[in-house]
């Protein structure tokens, strides 16, 4: 089959009925065409699944695709199907019987499923990946791939064992996809599903439709009720969708019930109730149109794509301006205007802090060390989890800093094991520690800058723009501070050889990311240690920064 641009174009618009391709997909489609590993960083409703639609059905053999959620895989399914008439897609869960899961993989073999969507966890199962293997999978997709990052803010450990899954199938070209643009997390998304030379791909990032709004207050009940009346006033006669973002499940429930009492067709989400209780809420918020307002925590969020949603309102500050975008993200995916309202308090940023240092300790890497230690063979993490008192994401997060000071391997199937006998323990995990309170500090510094968001006089849209590296010339004339000042509001591109989106390197901090520069500062993303924000006129003149070239597209 031909895979020239104007055939992915004619196929587009003839197998998915789109008029045009958006900035990103056509590049990231024809690199994966190519041969070449991609990792697509789009906004949230930009496409990003069309992308491997596309390329799957011009590439000869089987698409797998590994996404985190069943309820995700089957919206995911469900779209390629009602998208590419034709062509078989099914998925491969927990939900299977024996005998569905033996006939999905007869039929994988037989060329008669194109797309095969499946959980991390089925990586494991080496029936799976021989049958896989055997299939000759032609492209291997990560949706949502900042699972894979401990610096993600959803990261999942049964992502971690997508990367040697790759290599057991011979490593095909990779397509990673995810929304969360942060430097650091590209960079452990290229490292972790070990993509060769891979070309990154960063577009999209500009929501125009979306105004951007932030309340500042003082007092929590006075920042509480106005959230409630405007959400009172957002949601209306006329049943208007929207999303409401709190930082707690109380918080949630309670708002909900708050808002219940106002008359509006609210109900809650959080990681609290059962799957089948998420289910139903979800559903009658995405389909039967049930319920009006979603109260939630950031439990709500992956593979929601309603499109009307015209308010997403945030009642606490998020642990990150990658997540705020996120989530903001899913208003206004049809194009017309929504509203983003951050609801902000500076105290608010004390749980967030609070949060941000959670994390595995020296004594809890350690406990994991001693216990590879203790097997001579490999061991699932699922084994050492029983015998060890840590949370699955606190067990993943230590082998994860083990392997990375050579003290672990992951094998093809995911399972580890200690690397070497004669290592140095109390070195490899004091390494080990120190990485993690570099996280740690990174996420600090996330919440810091969701402070400066909130509390900066500069046009919105500009500031999370240069956050993601993209430069912005305001007013955006759709912000509240925009509206303010109108054409007073400028924030320059470019300071001496720097400009936003600039890779540097620090002697001390090492490698990272320009993303603001204002009249005497720049804030530079450190991938160790998060934000830092310098004096311009220090920086030149004592050299603190050089350019540093990546070698990537």
């Amino acid at each position: 089959m031909a895979r020239t641009h104007e055939d992915v174009v004619r196929l587009a618009r003839e197998r998915l009925g789109f008029d045009g391709l958006r900035p990103g997909q056509l590049e990231s489609i024809e690199s994966v065409l190519g041969g070449r590993d991609t990792l697509c960083v789009m906004s949230t409703g930009s496409g990003k699944s069309a992308i491997y639609q596309l390329a799957g059905m011009l590439l000869d053999g089987p698409t797998v695709v590994v996404s985190p959620l069943i309820a995700l895989q089957q919206d995911q399914m469900e779209a390629v199907e009602q998208r590419t008439d034709a062509v078989e897609a099914a998925t491969l869960n927990s939900t299977l019987s024996e005998r569905q899961r033996g006939e999905l993989l007869e039929d994988l073999e037989d060329d008669e499923v194109e797309f095969v969507l499946l959980a991390p966890e089925q990586l494991a199962n080496e029936e799976v990946l021989a049958r896989l293997r055997d299939s000759g999978v032609s492209l291997f997709v990560v949706d949502e791939a900042h699972c894979v990052s401990q610096w993600g803010h959803d990261f999942r450990p049964d992502y971690l064992r997508v990367g040697p899954a790759i290599e057991a199938l011979g490593h095909p070209p990779v397509l990673a996809l995810t929304a969360t643009a942060a430097p650091v997390v590209r960079e452990e998304i290229l490292e972790v599903l070990g993509m060769r030379a891979a070309n990154v791909v960063v577009r999209g990032f500009d929501r125009p439709n979306i105004r951007l709004e932030v309340g500042r207050f003082h007092e929590a009940s006075k920042k509480h009720a106005a959230l409630v009346e405007r959400v009172v006033e957002a949601a209306g006669a006329g049943r208007t969708p929207g999303i409401v973002y709190c930082a707690t499940k109380r918080a949630s429930e309670e708002l909900t019930d708050e808002l219940r009492d106002r008359g509006v067709r609210a109900d809650v989400y959080h990681g609290g109730l059962s799957a089948r209780q998420r289910e139903r809420r979800q559903e009658a918020f995405m389909e039967t149109g049930d319920v009006d307002v979603m109260v939630a925590t950031i439990a709500f969020g992956m593979g929601i794509d309603k499109p009307d949603i015209r308010f997403v309102f945030h009642h606490d500050v998020s642990e990150s301006v990658d997540s705020y975008y996120q989530e903001i993200g899913r208003a206004g995916r049809d194009g017309d205007p929504a509203q983003a309202v951050l609801f902000y308090r500076q105290q608010d940023l004390g749980l967030r802090r609070f949060f941000a240092s959670g994390g595995v300790n020296g004594d809890e890497i350690l406990q994991v060390a001693r216990a590879l230690l203790a097997r001579r063979a490999a061991v699932r993490p699922a084994q050492l989890a029983e015998t060890l008192p840590l949370s699955d994401t606190k067990l993943a997060t230590a082998v994860q800093h083990l392997v990375d000071v050579d003290f672990a391997r992951v094998e093809d199937d995911g399972a580890v094991r200690a690397a070497r006998d004669d290592v140095d323990l109390p070195e490899a995990v004091e390494h080990a520690a120190e990485a993690e309170e570099h996280r740690q500090a990174f996420d600090r510094s996330r919440v810091e800058m969701m402070r400066a968001y909130a509390e900066g006089d500069g046009c919105r849209r500009a500031f999370l723009l240069g956050y993601f590296g993209e430069a912005y010339d305001p007013p955006c004339g759709n912000c509240d501070v925009c509206d303010e000042k109108g054409d007073a509001v400028s924030m320059p591109r470019s300071a001496g050889p720097f400009e936003i989106g600039d890779r540097v390197v620090h002697q001390t901090w090492g490698t990272g990311t320009v993303g603001q520069i204002e009249d005497d500062q720049i804030t530079v993303t450190f991938d160790t240690v998060g934000y830092k924000t310098l004096g311009l006129d220090l920086v030149l003149e004592r050299g603190l920064l050089d350019k540093h070239d990546t070698g990537r597209s």
